[in-house]
């Protein structure tokens, strides 16, 4: 873990529960609407949050899909201590992984 980048990200209470709610059941792949729906938040700052955390290389986008002229565009954490096979949406992380 970048601790520079971590404590970057933690200048914003909701980029801490954004990283906390994708961090959640070993890792999930949520858009910004999953995102904003969850939290209970707008829609747009959730996202340019969510873009800032993957500027600073917290996230990384793992899909895309098209919705009404829209690219919606999902995203996990980057854990950088492991380079593994990227996940499809909606696919959780192996919990054997997880030792």
């Amino acid at each position: 873990m970048n601790w520079e980048l971590l404590a970057r990200a933690n200048t914003h209470p909701l980029r801490v529960s954004i990283l906390e709610v994708l961090n959640l059941d070993t890792g999930r792949i949520l858009s910004p609407k999953d995102l904003s729906l969850e939290l209970q938040g707008p829609l747009s700052t959730v996202n340019y949050h969510v873009t800032e955390l993957r500027k600073c290389g917290l996230l990384e986008v793992v899909d895309e899909r098209q919705v009404r002229g829209a690219i919606e565009h999902f995203y996990r954490p980057v854990d950088s201590s492991k380079k593994g096979p990227k996940r499809k949406r909606g696919e959780k992380a192996s919990r054997t992984a997880r030792k």
